[in-house]
């Protein structure tokens, strides 16, 4: 057989030379998945499936990783890396490239080979998929789990119905009728439908088995024709159904070694015309057997019990079979190979009678024992006649070499003497046939009926609480183990109280976990010959037994035992810990291994023997020991001591003991089991055990008398108890009711506080409510105070662009009136000038006149001078002088009135101008002062009417403009009484200008010579006053300089006026403005 390690590659060769598969059995190659590295590991394949055309496979392991293997072509590539354990996978879709796989996360994927990409990705399980059905044309699928089946077009990838059970109920499996459009489903009730797959509508069901023969089906398998179907369960019974009739046809039993059926598998053959007669059948010891379902015979089998099989794929042309096995390895076998011990024609003489049943041994290579019967006589010479030949003589053999020939000749074939110089020779069995050769060496008979009676009892009371005793991580291990005990123990009554037997009896119930009826006969054959005498001083240990071990290390190494006599170590401290656990405690597995090798090749006192060589080969360690409890830790752990010199030991003191002391005087020859039923084990001292029985039952009934009691006083302990859980129960009653209570104030005077701070924070809401209204309301009433503002602000700007406006107004109206003034100044001035002009003229023709007179007069007053001189000369008359003196004086007073009373009036007129004009100055001044007074009143009222309505500042704003109108009227009326006054001084002018009186003077010193005219006033009269004519030039220089003065000051005094109240109207009416906010 070769071996082939996928490892790290991702493709390459199946084998690496062409494959010669033996009869025996049938492997072609083991395929296996290690990675080599810091943690070397083999990973385990779970599934594999064949495709339908061609020798090729799939295979996924528990790390989701797909293998195409050829076979044809021997090769094998990676096709896809998962990441998940695969559940299920299937081939034979309609494009022959692409696979379906049911991964651990409960969804089903479609991967391509060629290109390794995904195809699709199906969901809708809510369990592992643990199967998957394809359809002949390859354009549906069926997948099940434990709760539902689904089924799905290839061709779309999308899901057309669903089929959901009871959990109580649950599906076995659901797969396609080959040949045919029918679904098949299997429930856990074993019941059997058909479906139609186009229409989903029930064609049929097979009937239930009645309840004797139910074997509660778990698999399922149906010829390529779609006409049979055969079911396996729970039994080792095989239902064999015709679908065409829908009625069970047969009931096939298998071997007594099949009690449960795992898988079922038909074998296809080119000439049965798809009705597929032979079927494999995969039993719980993981061998598959393969039958004829006609005959019921059994062809070959496959697998073996060390490393059984866990699912199987048979090739569609019935040339491979791909199994997976324990180890997670893939084996392949050749059915040709298998099968051609039964396809060759017999011989023509011989016949050869072959058991079909192949034993568990001829799987592991050892070829099975074979019976021929030759036919014919034997030939006897003719009396009377001589033959000439000599009559053949046949050699006997003695007694004793026949006997010892026939114990050393074991099952399958093997020789006794030989196994043991095979192990002289290599010290160990190969690790390979080791189980095979004890089984032979023991001689099992594989008792199946005699050890399921014995396992149908159950489990034995003593060993229920054996998992607290020994609590063993593996829980499956822990059960075969109660099994296997539980089975000794009704075998006989004395293993249920030995307290070591566990101890004894795990190493072999480990070592054959997967076959608990060969762990059991192998721990039986160990107690019935190598624990000879043990029980007799039962339930102390063997003191026989154990001096024979004391003997002879007292033969072979007295110091030793003086040693430890010296220290009081005995042997039930020294030699017993070994013998109880069979060297378990002190060996590895592989020591344990190859010291039972020895064991069982020898005679049963080879055991006994082995204890004194361990002692013997560690005497240096136990010679140094003093202290009782390193003894006992030494027999108790695992030593540092070579195996193999024990061993060597132990064979030299098999050799070199003497017969008195050697244990094969006391101890038998070995003893394997009976076929069909064990023996009777009754080595014990059966009053111990009887005694031990009655104490138990004496036991028994003072523990049910206790229990009595104990339940009598359970009773009354409930009863009291009770009442005070009464008692308890009513004052926790009431002190629920008072927490009740209380809690449920508290809750009050919560829901008061809550509802308080409800209504806190519904005030508090209402609050935030008004505010916001209030902010809103304040808003509006801002947004209209800012409107009325904005209208008092634009009707400011109103009345200040009025105001402006009547300034300008009033300024344009005081410049027209300057204007007017300048203009009439000028018309005045033109008028003065031609006034003056005009008293020019008639200054100059009075001039003339004047001169004219003057001469007249300079005449006359040459005359009158000539009289004065002859006046003079007359000095003579005194009478005549003062005659002239006299009538002299009146006619100069009367010259002189008119001109003092022009002069007065002049002088009045004047007094008259000038109380007028100071008059007038007086009531500018008196206006002014008014003014002043007025706008001082106003300043104060402003100051006063801070802070008050808009109505008072109105009101003094009304005043204001009251007093600035009357200022403006006196202002008014200022200009028409200048006017006034200007024609008064014009007409005073005219009519001065106009008076003339041709008064005649008379020259002297003072006045001059000329004369002038009574009553008439001349401006250039040069005998007028020249004060007079300076004073009223001066005053009306005067007077206009004033006017000018006084129409100025009143214009800027109107100016500061506007400005002051321009700035106080809108002093107030902000100020009006924030108190109507605030109010």
């Amino acid at each position: 057989m070769q071996s082939s390690d996928v490892g790290a590659r991702e493709r390459g060769k199946i084998w690496q030379r062409k494959p010669s598969p033996s009869a025996a059995d049938g492997v072609i190659v083991n395929i296996t998945h290690s990675v080599v590295g810091y943690h070397s590991k083999t990973i385990r394949f779970l599934h594999v499936a064949f495709d339908a055309a061609e020798e090729t496979f799939l295979a996924g392991d528990h790390q989701g990783t797909i293998y195409l293997f050829d076979l044809s072509r021997n090769s094998f590539k990676l096709v896809q890396r998962t990441g998940q354990a695969c559940t299920a996978l299937a081939f034979n879709l309609r494009r022959e490239t692409e696979y379906l796989v049911a991964l651990a996360d409960y969804s089903v994927k479609c991967f391509d080979t060629e290109t390794k990409e995904l195809v699709s990705w199906m969901r809708g399980h809510d369990s592992t998929v643990s199967s998957i059905s394809v359809h002949g044309s390859g354009r549906y699928a069926i997948t099940t789990s434990s709760d539902a089946a689904q089924l799905w077009d290839l061709d779309t990838f999308q899901r057309k119905r669903k089929l959901n059970v009871h959990l109580s109920v649950g599906i076995q499996k659901v797969y396609f009728l080959p040949l045919s459009n029918t679904i098949i489903s299997c429930f856990k009730d074993d019941s059997i439908f058909a479906w139609e797959s186009d229409t989903l509508h029930c064609k049929y069901q097979l009937p239930v088995p009645e309840d004797e023969s139910r074997i509660t089906y778990r698999a399922f398998a149906v010829t390529r024709d779609g006409r049979a179907l055969v079911a396996g369960g729970k039994s080792n019974f095989l239902h064999l159904w015709c679908l065409n009739a829908r009625q069970l046809q047969r009931i096939i039993q298998m071997p007594p070694k099949v009690r449960t059926v795992r898988h079922l598998e038909f074998l296809p053959d080119s000439f049965d015309g798809g009705s597929s007669q032979a079927i494999g059948v995969l039993s719980q010891d993981g061998i598959m057997r393969f039958i004829n379902v006609h005959t019921c015979k059994l062809l070959f089998d496959i697998g073996s019990l060390d490393n059984g099989i866990n699912t199987v794929a048979i090739s569609p042309n019935g040339h491979y079979i791909a199994a997976v096995l324990e180890d997670g390895s893939i084996s392949i076998y050749s059915v040709k190979a298998l099968s051609q011990d039964l396809n060759k024609p017999p011989p023509p003489l011989v016949k050869v009678v072959a058991d079909n049943e192949k034993s568990k041994d001829s799987k592991n290579g050892v070829s099975g024992l074979k019976m021929r019967v030759m036919s014919g006589r034997v030939a006897r010479p003719l009396r009377g006649k001589s033959t000439g030949k000599k009559i053949g003589t046949r050699v006997l053999k003695s007694p004793g070499s026949i006997m010892e020939d026939k114990e050393n000749v074991l099952p399958a074939g093997l020789n006794k003497k030989r196994l043991q110089a095979l192990l002289k020779e290599f010290g160990e069995y190969p690790e390979k046939y080791r189980m095979f050769i004890w089984r032979s060496l023991l001689q099992l008979p594989e008792n199946h009926a005699a050890f399921s009676s014995l396992t149908d009892k159950g489990t034995h009371a003593g060993y229920l609480g054996i998992h607290e005793k020994y609590p063993i991580k593996s829980r499956k291990l822990l059960r075969i183990l109660q099994r296997v005990l539980s089975a000794m123990a009704h075998w006989s009554v004395i293993f249920s109280e030995v307290s070591y037997l566990p101890l004894l009896a795990f190493p072999f119930v480990k070592l054959f976990q997967n076959n608990q009826l060969i762990g059991f006969e192998v721990v039986a054959t160990i107690i019935i010959n190598w624990c000879q005498h043990w029980f007799e001083y039962f339930p102390n240990p063997p003191i026989n037994i154990l001096s024979v071990v004391e003997n002879i290390l007292a033969h072979h190494d007295k110091e030793l035992l003086q040693h430890l006599v010296k220290y009081n170590i005995t042997s039930q401290l020294y030699a017993w810990p070994l013998m109880e656990t069979l060297f378990s405690e002190v060996l590895t597995r592989e020591e344990w291994l190859k010291l039972f090798d020895n064991v069982f090749s020898n005679h049963p006192s080879y055991l006994l023997v082995a204890v004194a060589a361990y002692l013997i080969c560690s005497r240096t360690p136990l010679l140094q020991c003093n202290i009782k409890e390193d003894l006992e830790h030494f027999f108790h752990h695992r030593n540092n001591l070579d195996l193999s010199a024990v061993i060597k030991e132990a064979y030299h003191l098999m050799d070199t003991t003497p017969e008195d002391i050697h244990p094969k005087r006391m101890l038998d020859d070995f003893v394997p089991l009976t076929k069909g039923q064990y023996p009777i084990f009754n080595k014990y001292p059966k009053f111990v055990a009887d005694y031990q029985t009655k104490e138990r039952e004496r036991i028994w009934h003072e523990e049910l008398e206790y229990l009595k009691e104990r339940q009598l006083a359970h009773g009354l302990h409930a009863e009291s108890v009770k009442r005070q859980a009464e008692n308890a129960a009513w004052y926790r009653q009431q002190q629920l009711l008072q927490e009740a209570e209380e809690q449920r104030r508290k809750i009050l005077l919560e829901e008061e506080q809550k509802l308080v701070e409800q209504r806190v924070r519904l005030a508090a809401m209402k609050r935030e409510l008004k505010v916001k209204e209030l902010q809103v309301l304040d808003a509006a009433h801002r947004r209209f105070l800012k409107h009325q503002q904005e209208q008092q602000k634009s009707e400011l700007r109103r009345l200040d662009d009025e105001i402006d406006r009547k300034v300008v107004l009033r300024s344009r109206e005081t410049a027209a009136l300057i204007q007017d003034i300048d203009v009439r100044n000028m018309e005045l001035e033109m008028q003065k000038k031609i006034f003056e002009q005009q008293l020019a003229k008639e200054q100059e023709a009075v001039t003339r006149g004047v001169k004219g007179h003057l001469d007249i007069n300079w005449i006359k007053a040459d005359v009158e001078e000539q009289k004065f001189k002859r006046m003079l000369e007359m000095d003579q008359v005194p009478d005549v002088e003062d005659y002239e003196n006299t009538e002299g004086d009146p006619a100069k007073d009367d010259q002189l009135s008119p001109n003092v009373s022009w002069q007065t009036q002049m002088l009045n007129k004047q007094r008259m101008y000038n109380l007028d004009q100071e008059k007038c100055q007086e009531e500018l001044a008196h206006l002014a002062s008014e003014n002043r007074e007025r706008e001082t009143r106003l300043l104060q009222a402003m100051d006063e009417v801070e802070g008050k309505r808009w109505d008072e500042v109105v009101e003094r704003h009304v005043e204001l403009k009251a007093s600035q109108q009357e200022r403006a009227a006196a202002d008014a009326l200022r200009p028409l009484l200048l006017d006034e006054r200007s024609q008064a001084l014009e007409h005073v002018s005219l009519r001065d200008a106009s008076t003339k009186c041709p008064t005649e003077q008379r020259r002297d010193p003072l006045h001059g010579s000329g004369e002038q005219i009574p009553g008439s006033l001349c401006l250039n009269n040069v005998s007028l006053d020249s004060s007079v004519q300076l004073s009223l030039d001066r005053g009306r220089t005067d007077l206009e300089s004033k006017e000018r003065e006084l129409l100025t000051g009143v214009r800027e005094l109107r100016q500061k006026l506007t400005t002051r109240a321009r700035q106080r109207y809108s002093t107030s009416s902000l100020t009006d403005g924030v108190t109507s906010i605030h109010y």
